[in-house]
């Protein structure tokens, strides 16, 4: 299977509009299963400290780059900085930890996890990131579940425009004032949590439109995300599904059925509000 398209971010990298999320995926099947990502055909992983999986992705990156004619730079690899490790020293400590896991000399994308405002670090871990971007050790430097104020704090203290968002989204939580501030920063929106933990695969307006296009929900929805500009990173463990996952691009929604889709909005998370997490 193909690559999925890729998308600008706002200082010209390039990234894979589909990407493999890793998020409670077992730190000793890590490696197997992001190897069976790539091999299907993902060229776009992303991971955190959290996880506790950035050495079977690091071990996943080396084995299938070993064995293929693909090399290290036609994979984009995300992890994140935790909320414990944020601040400024601390940050730059956290990221060479990540580094050394994932057995890399570059990052293509490094993340904020949370904002955690009670903490007040953010901008100072932002501040870090900055550093490494400058230094030339990550490509791309942005944050992961910032809410709209926490954006503009941000973008108020610091140099560098986030280049990625990555929120929940999906059709029950679609956050539209988010990515409306998004559009007018230039910060692409990254959808974690693409089909809402597999609870909006069984809303009926969704597998109505499945059944229609003779397509599984799971696809209905990440064309959906396709077609609205984000990129979506979602998780699955069997050779099926990972290919399902990839497989959005053969078909297109109608404006009918993009209409429906935007009416099924309800401000429903399946993850925990950014302004609780500290």
């Amino acid at each position: 299977m193909e690559p999925a398209p890729k998308l600008t971010l706002n200082n010209g990298v390039r990234m894979d509009q589909i990407g493999f999320g890793t998020y409670k995926v077992p730190a000793p099947d890590t490696a197997d299963v992001v190897t069976l990502a790539l091999g299907a055909g993902y060229r776009h992983v992303d991971t955190a400290a959290l996880y506790g999986n950035e050495e079977g992705v690091g071990k996943a990156l080396r084995d299938f780059t070993a064995g293929s004619n693909v090399v290290r730079d036609e994979i984009f690899v995300t992890t994140k900085v935790w909320n414990t490790d944020q601040g400024y020293d601390s940050t730059l400590r956290a990221f060479d930890a990540s580094m050394s896991r994932l057995d890399l000399d570059v990052l293509d994308l490094y993340l904020i996890h949370w904002p955690c405002p009670e903490r007040g670090l953010f901008v100072d871990t932002y501040r870090a990131m900055e550093e490494l971007y400058r230094s030339g050790r990550v490509r791309a430097i942005g944050v992961s579940n910032f809410q709209p104020n926490h954006l503009r704090q941000l973008m108020d203290a610091t140099d560098v425009v986030p280049a990625v968002n990555q929120v929940e989204l999906h059709p029950w939580l679609q956050q539209h004032e988010l990515t409306n501030l998004h559009r007018e920063h230039g910060i692409r929106t990254v959808a974690w949590s693409p089909l809402g933990r597999g609870a909006v695969l069984s809303d009926p307006v969704i597998t109505s439109i499945a059944a229609d296009l003779g397509v599984s929900p799971a696809r209905v929805i990440l064309r959906w995300h396709v077609e609205q500009g984000s990129i979506a990173i979602p998780k699955a463990s069997s050779a099926e599904r990972i290919k399902e996952n990839l497989d959005v691009f053969s078909f297109e929604l109608t404006p009918e059925q993009s209409s429906a889709i935007a009416g099924l909005d309800r401000n429903q998370r399946s993850g925990s509000h950014p302004d609780q997490v500290n």
